[in-house]
């Protein structure tokens, strides 16, 4: 979360309760692409799945923050993003209860996002986030850097002693984003929704169950929804790890944690075009 561009400060400790339980899928029914950086932990194909109470801390395991949630924007005030897709926010580790850490110290800070990615050559990363990972407000940059600084440091995979002797300053700050952005890529709100007769529209209206629906067909949990004055602005994707960040297979999962459900209503949703 982004408080300095966004202020949605309360919204992920309040969301995560009331949603329908579901099974969780196993990793092979929701595949994403692996980063294989050629000295990131290689872990064992059994590697714990993030959020098991038992398992001990280890470059194969994401600790204390074990679920992952996927963030995504529909910004139409101003208009951020292609017309025919949602925007990402970030990826950020909770505690498995709602509640998260924020600038934290498993890995360190980077004011450079930008320049690492360039420098790592990996061209075709940086043109996604230029084109899909977008702030409503501020630079690039700023966004990039908030992002990695409050929500990248507190994922313990991606601490430098986790990564072989070829590790280079910076190598973590593109896995996480590349990890990022790959999930995204694979969960196309906007395609679901449309499937489902869900479209963009000034005068139409839609409900809650009829939103959340299109999207639990994605991964097959269900989605938080945030909406601003009853417009829908957010859905966040749940999962556990299976692995490092770096490595693992992202396993959708229930979204779990404290308070109230999403703050949309149950009818009379808008969902306005860019």
């Amino acid at each position: 979360m982004a408080p300095s561009i966004r202020t949605f400060a309360t919204f992920a400790s309040s969301l995560l309760s009331q949603i329908p339980l579901l099974s969780h899928l196993s990793p092979s029914e929701f595949p994403h692409p692996l980063t294989t950086q050629g000295n990131a932990p290689s872990c064992p194909i059994d590697s714990p799945v993030s959020c098991q109470a038992d398992a001990e801390p280890s470059c194969c395991f994401i600790y204390p923050g074990g679920q992952l949630l996927q963030t995504q924007f529909w910004d139409t005030s101003p208009s951020v993003g292609p017309s025919d897709s949602w925007t990402l926010h970030g990826l950020w580790p909770d505690l498995c209860d709602g509640t998260y850490d924020q600038f934290c110290t498993s890995a360190p800070q980077y004011h450079n996002i930008t320049s690492i990615i360039q420098s790592s050559g990996n061209q075709d990363l940086l043109d996604d986030m230029e084109k899909y990972w977008l702030p409503n407000a501020g630079t690039l940059e700023h966004f990039w850097q908030h992002e990695w600084n409050k929500h990248g440091t507190c994922i313990n995979t991606l601490a430098p002693s986790c990564y072989d002797k070829g590790y280079t300053a910076g190598q973590e700050v593109v896995d996480f984003f590349e990890r990022a952005v790959g999930l995204f890529k694979g969960l196309d709100t906007y395609a679901a929704l449309k499937s489902a007769g869900i479209e963009p529209s000034y005068s139409k209206t839609y409900t809650y169950a009829e939103i959340e629906d299109a999207l639990t067909s994605i991964t097959g949990s269900a989605v938080v929804l945030g909406c601003y004055r009853g417009r829908l602005n957010q859905a966040w994707y749940s999962f556990h790890v299976q692995g490092s960040l770096q490595t693992g297979s992202f396993v959708p999962s229930t979204p779990i944690g404290k308070g109230m459900r999403g703050n949309c209503p149950t009818r009379g949703i808008k969902y306005l075009p860019k």
